[in-house]
């Protein structure tokens, strides 16, 4: 049975190339662009050698650990974008595009049910098209790590102390994945209705799915005289409940104006428990889950034939 829904994992990235394609050209911008900056600094020798002298000995281990995680987060920003805009196309084209080709005709032939196809796909929309960008953040930040510590050191710089004894990676990268999953699960209504419209529309699948987006918002303030769906949909992302609510007064000693060891912690700053406890999330799992029957009826009873 694991091996099954293995296979069908498969067929979805054999198909849409872009699930690893997308990640390993923008990691390969990123690193570039990395490249290109560390270039353009290297022309500034005299700057540079302050900065670095000031770097080692008058900046504290809790500054450099800031600024790294800012740096990490900074470079991951253009992955998380791009797994939103990659989701949204992944979803829609899924179904719709079997039907266009008429492959569904062969996929029907074989022993797999509509409900284990459109399951399918939606765990490659909300887990694989996530890993995908995980693996490819990850291996963004060791290589950019290598080729800055690469010319740290070249500069006259201590790379083990600026960088690799700087950075906290372990804390960085899992409050990464944490966050990562956590918007995919948060975010699993708009997946569900992007794959009821892929297995219901004959065509424009991407106007068909915002075109209602848009519209009932718009209604909703004409004749309502409210935007409560517009925040609902559009503000949705905005409101994921996994940050611990800490502010930005909190982020310094108040005496000092030092930054507290603590909060340079990224994963300190993340509540689980608040999020797992949030109606809203649990709501929109629900709505995801029968906006997907929804697809799995309409790919059952639909002629393609």
């Amino acid at each position: 049975m694991i091996n099954h829904h293995l296979a069908l994992l498969k067929r979805e990235i054999w198909e849409h190339r872009s699930i690893w394609l997308t990640p390993l050209a923008i990691s390969s911008i990123v690193i570039l662009g990395t490249l290109t900056a560390l270039i353009f600094a290297g022309e500034y020798a005299q700057e540079l050698d302050v900065a670095l002298f000031g770097a080692q000995n008058l900046v504290g281990d809790t500054e450099r650990k800031a600024v790294m995680a800012g740096l990490f987060f900074g470079s991951s920003g253009i992955f998380f974008l791009a797994l939103g805009i990659l989701t949204v196309f992944y979803s829609l084209d899924s179904l719709y595009a079997e039907r266009k080709d008429k492959s569904i005709l062969f996929w029907r032939s074989l022993p797999v049910t509509d409900a284990e196809t459109v399951i399918s796909k939606l765990a490659t929309a909300l887990l694989v098209i996530p890993v995908a960008a995980i693996v490819a953040i990850i291996g963004t930040h060791l290589v950019n790590l290598v080729v800055t510590g690469i010319w740290v050191s070249m500069k006259g710089g201590d790379a083990g102390l600026l960088i690799w004894g700087s950075v906290p990676l372990i804390d960085n990268w899992l409050s990464m994945i944490i966050m990562i999953f956590a918007a995919s699960i948060w975010m699993s209504p708009f997946v569900g209705w992007f794959l009821l419209v892929s297995a219901y529309t004959k065509r424009s699948p991407l106007l068909m799915a915002f075109l209602p987006l848009v519209l009932i918002p718009m209604l909703e303030g004409i004749f309502a005289h409210s935007n409560e769906f517009a925040k609902a949909v559009w503000g949705r992302l905005a409101m994921i409940p996994i940050h611990s609510g800490v502010g930005i007064e909190n982020l310094f000693d108040e005496d000092k104006f030092e930054l507290n060891d603590q909060m340079v912690s990224v994963l300190a700053q993340i509540d689980i428990g608040r999020f797992l406890s949030s109606g809203s999330m649990w709501a929109g799992v629900l709505i995801c889950a029968l906006l997907t029957f929804g697809a799995i009826y309409i790919r059952r009873f639909r002629d393609e034939s």
